[in-house]
């Protein structure tokens, strides 16, 4: 039996279990957020309630100012799933994700010789170079306002601040653990005399973003939109918070087909233990279209994931017969690709 024909035993992630004792203290100090609670929980299955009216940009000034107002502030509710992989497991300090990023890294050029090990140093530059793909969709970003949902430890928004030149960063995450790590790991960087005031980190769900109107320029998410349960509210929102002229970019991986979000289930364990959802790719961009969000683009850029990131999982003794690299059978399957949808609002 191969290691991508594995059975799925239920665990956390490859190298998780090691990681229980060194959490002890992070779940200590945050006892009590690993349960989150909703004031608004729905019944399952429910439909979420409609969006406000977007008169941000249109209407009188007494319409516009009652719109100015970010969604009531709050702890998300999160499936139970989410908040243990994020929580007590830290899903950033498994082997698998070097370097604290949590995406499976982008290599836009083969890293040597298919006989060469893979150094961790090259897995980080690939989780980086994910981000610059994603960033460097956005024309113009010295001085702006940029937004990332699903910001994890914060590692991409320092990079985005540091090397696009933006105005300010905010990171925003649902899982309350992550903005604590995300406000430890970069704690040098916030209290910069140079970039002080221009990164910050906040609690929030994608889709009830807690920024006001027309607030930001720049909008991305890198590798969490899979997480996602309510895209068209995270589509309305984008666009309700997004400037006219503001871009937005988004970069996961989504099924190809509906029939290839069924089958999903079977092979990789994230979908069938709530921690995934199998958003079909055109699906997604649909409902960007339908929040009002123009120039809808989809880029698929697996060429530049999956064979390069399970290479590296073969070189490594404790990773190579772990199911992450069944993404590879899926994508090879035509189950699933990696891609980059970007749009416009206004």
């Amino acid at each position: 039996m191969t290691a991508r024909q594995r059975p799925y035993r239920r665990r956390a992630f490859p190298g998780a279990g090691v990681l229980r004792a060194e959490n002890r203290a992070v779940r200590i100090r945050t006892a009590g957020c690993h349960r989150i609670p909703s004031a608004d929980r729905r019944a399952p299955g429910s439909r979420p309630p409609p969006p406000r009216p977007r008169t941000a940009r249109h209407g009188t000034h007494e319409e516009r100012s009652m719109t100015q107002q970010p969604p009531p502030a709050g702890p998300p509710d999160l499936p139970d799933r989410v908040v243990e992989v994020y929580g007590e497991h830290d899903l950033s300090t498994v082997p698998a994700f070097a370097g604290g990023f949590i995406n499976f890294g982008y290599w836009a050029e083969p890293a040597g010789p298919a006989d060469r090990p893979l150094t961790e140093a090259d897995r980080i530059r690939s989780e980086q170079d994910l981000y610059r793909l994603v960033l460097g969709t956005f024309a113009g970003t010295r001085g702006r306002t940029a937004l990332e949902v699903g910001c994890g430890r914060g590692l991409g928004c320092a990079l985005a601040l540091r090397e696009f030149g933006l105005g300010t960063v905010i990171g925003l995450d649902a899982h309350p653990d992550q903005i604590a790590r995300a406000r430890e790991a970069n704690a040098e960087l916030l209290a910069a005399p140079d970039t002080a005031g221009r990164l910050e980190f906040r609690l929030g769900a994608a889709q009830a973003l807690p920024l006001p109107d027309d607030s930001v320029d720049c909008l991305f998410s890198v590798e969490a939109a899979q997480h996602f349960r309510d895209l068209p509210g995270f589509a309305r929102e984008s666009a309700r918070v997004l400037r006219a002229g503001g871009r937005l970019a988004l970069t996961t991986f989504f099924a190809r087909t509906p029939a290839a979000a069924r089958a999903l289930p079977e092979l990789l364990p994230p979908y069938a233990d709530g921690l995934d959802v199998p958003h079909v790719v055109d699906e997604v961009a649909a409902e960007l279209s339908a929040a009002g969000l123009r120039q809808v683009g989809v880029r698929p850029i697996g060429e530049g994931v999956w064979e390069q990131y399970d290479r590296y999982m073969a070189q490594r003794p404790q990773l190579r017969d772990e199911w992450p690299r069944r993404y590879l059978t899926a994508y090879e399957t035509g189950l699933l690709d990696y891609y980059v949808l970007t749009a416009t609002a206004g």
